[in-house]
């Protein structure tokens, strides 16, 4: 009784936070909801989006909601895996000094930590994130520096090519989901971006989200007791597992998809660490809803955002992915009979 009392209380807290982020942003109410899932699943997020739709904002007044420290680094090809431990300067007094970084300026007290233009860093950043993401750990200054509650959010620049560098499959596949964002589609929505004032003031709507809402301090205690107190019965289990399946390999799933040859698609992916994770969001999702057991729809709502950006194609489609990409996971959902 006492855990059901517990797991309320929280629940009260993520959808209040939720409520105040909505009223920071435009009918972006879907990724707001994905954004709250990985927060209490305690994974890391690449957002995907075009340019000036919200995306800062939106990182910016869940950070605010759960406090502690928060910290922006943006992606530039002459960025060093060093940049992100210390920075030099000379002091007034014309004498070298040595600070610390982004990633070490509040110590363990760090929360979160936004890589903007990921693909804008060079590899060798790349595999230096890879670790704080996996580890939350680093080593600078000859000591092992430690983040207990550190979540990574990053987004890539979608429109220029020239001097960026794709994240490899191992990087993609760390992060616990893809959300994107899209510009609103109403004609209301877009009115309200474009002639209220309240929406041209970034920092005063973040300022409107109360600081602190969630203690980031307990949500590690907190994610794992919650994924012990939501259950997935043996039939949805097998279900899950049909899915995965189906992702890796499509044709022998019965899976057919114009103009793309099924049989040849598939390069790599669907981990087992990936798959866990679309569990984990699933758990997160029931509990959000009132629920202490998993049922189809909380898989197949987090179903996107944790499968897809872990399936790599062969490279003929690769550079079709975007169109692809969608229309396969919608064809295993329909193709795999739901309990």
């Amino acid at each position: 009784m006492q855990g059901d009392s517990r797991l309320a209380d929280w629940r009260a807290r993520a959808l209040r936070l939720e409520e105040q982020v909505n009223s920071v942003m435009v009918s972006q109410a879907y990724a707001v909801r994905r954004m709250l899932i990985a927060v209490f699943a305690r994974g890391h997020v690449l957002l995907e989006g075009d340019v000036g739709v919200g995306k800062t904002t939106l990182l910016r007044a869940m950070a605010r909601g759960l406090g502690g420290g928060y910290e922006r680094l943006e992606g530039t090809v002459d960025l060093m895996p060093s940049d992100l431990a210390y920075h030099t300067y000379i002091d007034e007094d014309g004498k070298p000094r040595v600070e610390p970084g982004p990633v070490l300026r509040h110590g363990e007290s760090l929360a979160t930590f936004f890589f903007n233009e990921i693909n804008r860093a060079r590899p060798q950043v790349h595999s230096l994130l890879l670790r704080l993401m996996a580890e939350r750990s680093m080593n600078a200054f000859n000591r092992e520096h430690h983040f207990p509650h550190l979540l990574v959010f990053a987004d890539r620049n979608r429109v220029e090519r020239e001097e960026t560098f794709e994240l490899p499959a191992a990087a993609r596949d760390r992060f616990f989901m893809e959300i994107g964002i899209a510009a609103p589609e109403t004609r209301e929505a877009r009115r309200a971006l474009m002639f209220d004032p309240k929406f041209h003031d970034a920092d005063a709507l973040i300022e409107s989200v109360d600081k602190g809402l969630v203690d980031y301090t307990a949500l590690n205690a907190f994610a794992s007791e919650l994924q012990n107190a939501i259950s997935v019965s043996e039939t949805l289990q097998n279900y899950a597992l049909d899915l995965w399946q189906a992702m890796r390999d499509p044709a022998a799933a019965g899976i057919q998809l114009e103009d793309v040859d099924v049989n040849t698609l598939i390069a790599g992916g669907g981990s087992p660490r990936g798959m866990s994770m679309m569990i984990r969001a699933a758990r997160v999702n029931a509990w959000l809803a009132e629920r202490d057991m998993v049922v189809p729809e909380d898989i197949r709502a987090v179903f996107a955002e944790t499968a897809g950006h872990r399936l790599f194609f062969n490279p003929i489609y690769e550079l079709r992915r975007d169109e692809i990409i969608g229309r396969l996971l919608d064809a295993a959902l329909a193709r795999i009979a739901a309990p």
